[in-house]
């Protein structure tokens, strides 16, 4: 027993340094670095290696038009423009093993969420990890993708209501199924102490479709730097990361639309050839994600910033990954190939402390970038699909006490100005979001 509660300690030494937010990323618990701290002391002495931990977000929204298609939640029904909503509740059950040395043998997660619109899971994956170098650990189940930073901010602990529309789009309920190797260093003398590493193999639909609908696998990691001072300054923390995602989708179909240029101009031009047939059309994303919190406190200041491109596989009507294999009407959708890119900027500014916190928000995402303004044209084979949209957000979050917060924020969301119909201006899709969240 005093061996077990040496290695508790231990681990609560090596966390604080670095963070005393528990589960402020959809993996952390399984960081141990800092899993090992107070979370766990309180799931070995309290729960018997069980906690359990829930939060949900009743909220009200008003948009600027009945029916808007919005990305702060799902759209809205044609006749309406504003809304109460169950937007989460989760209910997410942790369970830890120890070995005879008090070292983490194993773990497990399970989470469901609950709405008005149903239940679904959310979270269903285990965790092995070595002992010998206490460096390794292996993941399996159903688990947030291992790439950015914003995808894998839970959204309990996320300032902004939700993550941008870009974030949405490429990484839709941000989990998928497959197996991922990490390495991270439990111990604070390992020269790789400040790094981690995850590799994974997934299918690449994720919780978007309830099957994989091909054999090819999609392959994605990240390496990121942990919180680390600068310069020996306490008052300067740096963050950062870089990701990866190499996969695609086996296309079925004879047919596959990508921009060529033609006459000094981009087109999306059909490829028609039976090469195409079990041929992969790519999905390739890569990353760059920063965040750097100047910390005189009370008035601590955060600045995040990360951009995304590559290459998306979707159809002509969205850029959205498929959760499924597309069709319309029973017969074979072609798939498109998109370059795409974007990026968001995000200052979250404490007024005297985080109980009280300004947000400002910026993000762009661009699914085409061959095709810009009045280029995006219907003559030339765009639909609604290769617009661009800019989203400025602010907000205001109070915490009135550790299990109870206030979110009052307000997107305002610009299309770029097309040649197509329906886009020739700007879309009326603003939208204000006033969340309340109990958590326990």
């Amino acid at each position: 027993m005093k061996n077990v509660f040496a290695a508790i300690l231990l681990s609560i030494f090596l966390a604080l340094p670095r963070s005393t937010q528990a589960q402020r990323f959809l993996m952390d618990m399984i960081d141990t670095t800092n899993q090992m701290g107070k979370g766990m002391l309180s799931i070995y002495e309290r729960y018997n290696k069980v906690k359990l931990s829930g939060y949900i977000q009743p909220q009200f929204q008003i948009a600027s038009a009945k029916g808007a298609e919005i990305y702060a939640g799902p759209n809205f029904s044609e006749f309406a423009n504003n809304r109460f909503m169950l937007r989460r509740g989760r209910l997410r059950v942790d369970y830890a093993h120890m070995n005879h040395k008090g070292q983490p043998s194993s773990y497990f997660v399970f989470q469901f969420d609950g709405t008005e619109r149903g239940v679904a899971i959310r979270d269903f994956w285990g965790r092995f990890y070595e002992n010998k170098f206490k460096l390794f650990s292996l993941t399996t189940g159903m688990f947030a993708r291992p790439f950015g930073y914003e995808v894998n901010l839970s959204s309990s602990r996320r300032e902004s209501p939700e993550r941008g529309r870009m974030s949405q789009i490429l990484m839709k309920s941000e989990r998928d199924l497959g197996a991922m190797l990490s390495m991270s260093s439990r111990t604070i003398t390992n020269r790789l102490s400040y790094l981690k590493l995850d590799i994974g193999v997934f299918n690449g639909q994720g919780l978007a479709g309830t099957m994989d609908y091909d054999s090819h696998k999609d392959v994605i990691g990240r390496l990121s730097l942990k919180p680390t001072s600068l310069l020996s300054c306490q008052e300067l923390i740096l963050t950062a990361g870089i990701s990866g995602y190499l996969g695609g989708i086996t296309n079925r179909s004879p047919v596959l639309y990508q921009a060529q240029r033609i006459n000094g101009g981009y087109q999306m031009q059909a490829d028609s050839s039976q090469q195409n047939v079990q041929s992969t059309a790519p999905r390739r994303y890569f990353g760059a994600d920063v965040q750097l919190k100047v910390n005189p406190k009370p008035f601590t200041t955060e600045l995040r910033a990360e951009f995304i491109g590559g290459l998306q596989t979707a159809t002509a009507s969205t850029s959205q990954s498929p959760g499924s294999y597309p069709t319309v009407n029973g017969q074979l959708d072609p798939l498109y190939i998109r370059s795409f890119n974007g990026a968001y900027f995000c200052l979250i500014q404490n007024l005297g402390g985080e109980d009280n916190q300004l947000i400002l928000k910026y993000d762009y995402y661009d699914p085409n970038t061959k095709s810009t303004g009045q280029q995006v044209t219907e003559d030339l084979g765009f639909t609604a699909a290769d617009v661009r949209y800019d989203t400025f957000g602010f907000g205001y979050l109070h915490r009135a006490n550790s299990t109870l917060k206030f979110i009052f924020y307000y997107d305002i969301i610009k299309n770029e100005k097309t040649s197509l119909e329906g886009f020739t201006t700007d879309l009326p899709d603003n939208v204000f979001t006033c969340r309340v969240q109990y958590n326990f």
